[in-house]
């Protein structure tokens, strides 16, 4: 035993000789060349190629690597052994990620490649305030050489597009609401002011038909997929939507509920706080895309003139005889008809993709022609007062009423009385939301015989009122001829 460690000590003696020979006789730059021959030689014959994805790129941070960091979260946590977890600002999701110098297999169409995080610490001081300072980060990709060319073209513009969808899945949406008339010369930033999004509607909690509900939401889903339909065919990527009906109706919720579905942030555009149409511009050129804009109680929000009535002439002098309106006058600041227009089928509207412009009035009849036309709004939604299926759809919110579960004969007349009842009582979800509520700690049975003598009444009422509209009118026209 003694003897092979005394051989063993003589090879390490024998080979570190040899060592410091050759640097002595070979100098660096020759070594380094041999290195580089080597190297070159087994990369020849090799079927991968490499590719580094560091984190820092020069003084700025590689959103390369931002982004296939996230794009691998989504995936790590299935396949990975060792991960990190991290929840970032303004989330309410935890994501996992890769380890330091760990592993991962991707599969992109049919194509197989290998990502590695390779962390190395490093004697520099990195100006990273994300990592250590003295540590390098980068991702490694390893793929087959023959799938080098699907790899480059697709698959690293797939993994933008995912990281983006997935950054705005996590992160909570925001509600905006303009200030200052959009200006941004007094503030000096955005004109925009945002608050977290909480609202909890959704299609599932809506009271609406199911069969309208539907459509919606098939046209929604088009809209989301319709990226090279609009490019195509020389549209811009947005559409419009206009809920009208009576106060109660659930316009609103409506607005969450899409919001909600499409993962969108809102901004909710308040006219009277707009002085010019360059203003609104402005408002609309700091919107982002994949957003909803939201004009509320758009008849009443704003004093539009109607294109219908008389216009103030070239001169800027007032028709009716009020002389030359001057330049600090009420008039002269506010918007006008044709800068909504434009706002929302002009080529400013065009400056984002990915955007639903949605309006609400509770009198349809108001609006100018021209607003309600294809291209500005799309789609006219009627939210109308409870229907039967919108009644079913509240109790089960309220009152954890299921439809189809077994039910005694009571329960079963009960339902059937209640049809009868809801279209002629006229009224809103709202309305019987707040009904629901007051009931909502008494038996199902109990809260739905209760809603149902409310209903009755109020059917009473609009008869009685209706009679008495019927009579008045009568009057007047015997009064007419007599």
């Amino acid at each position: 035993m003694k003897e092979l460690w005394t051989t063993l000590a003589s090879l390490m003696g024998v080979l570190a000789f040899c060592q410091s020979l050759l640097h002595t006789i070979f100098p660096p730059e020759f070594r380094l060349l041999i290195t580089n021959l080597v190297q070159r030689f087994s990369n020849y014959f090799s079927s991968f190629c490499y590719f580094d994805i560091i984190e820092i790129d020069g003084f700025s941070v590689n959103e390369l690597y931002n982004a296939v960091q996230i794009y691998l979260s989504s995936s790590a946590s299935v396949f990975g052994n060792r991960l990190s977890l991290t929840r970032a600002l303004n989330s309410t999701t935890f994501t996992f990620g890769l380890s330091n110098n760990d592993r991962i297999v991707d599969t992109f169409r049919g194509v197989t490649v290998w990502w590695e995080h390779v962390v190395i610490q490093t004697q520099s001081q990195s100006l990273s305030w994300r990592s250590s300072p003295n540590e390098k980060r980068f991702f490694t990709l390893r793929i087959l050489k023959k799938d080098k060319s699907v790899v480059l073209d697709t698959y690293l513009d797939h993994i933008m597009e995912k990281a983006t969808e997935l950054r705005r899945k996590n992160k909570d949406r925001l509600l905006y609401t303009n200030s200052h008339g959009g200006s941004m010369d007094s503030r000096g930033g955005n004109p925009w002011e945002a608050v977290p999004f909480k609202h909890p509607s959704t299609f599932d909690t809506l009271a609406m038909d199911p069969d309208k509900k539907e459509m919606i939401l098939e046209d929604l889903r088009d809209f989301v997929d319709g990226k090279f339909f609009y490019q195509n065919r020389g549209r811009a990527w947005k559409r419009g939507y206009l809920l009208y009906g009576p106060p109660g109706t659930g316009k609103s919720s409506m607005i969450a509920a899409m919001a909600n579905f499409l993962q969108y942030d809102i901004y909710d555009l308040e006219l009277t706080e707009v002085n010019t149409n360059s203003d609104l511009r402005k408002l609309l050129m700091k919107t982002t895309s994949k957003s909803i804009i939201v004009i509320e109680d758009i008849d009443c929000s704003a004093n539009l003139q109607n294109r219908a009535c008389s216009k103030i002439d070239s001169n800027n002098r007032d028709p009716a005889g009020g002389g030359i309106l001057k330049e600090g006058s009420s008039a002269s600041r506010s918007i006008t008809l044709s800068g909504l227009l434009n706002f929302t089928d002009g080529l400013w509207s065009c400056c984002g993709s990915e955007r639903l412009f949605v309006f609400t009035t509770n009198h349809i009849e108001r609006l100018d022609p021209a607003l309600l036309r294809s291209g500005r709004m799309d789609m006219h939604i009627f939210m109308s007062h409870c229907t039967f299926p919108s009644l079913k759809v509240l109790m089960k919110n309220y009152l954890g009423w299921i439809d189809g579960d077994d039910e005694d004969v009571n329960s079963k007349m009960l339902l059937q009385d209640l049809e009868k009842v809801i279209c002629a009582a006229e009224m809103t979800p709202a309305d019987i939301s707040e009904i629901l509520i007051k009931n909502r700690r008494k038996d199902t049975y109990s809260a739905m015989s209760e809603l149902l003598q409310i209903l009755k009444y109020r059917r009473s009422e609009n008869n009685n009122m209706k009679k008495n509209i019927r009579v008045s009118n009568d009057k007047s026209v015997e009064e007419k001829y007599i």
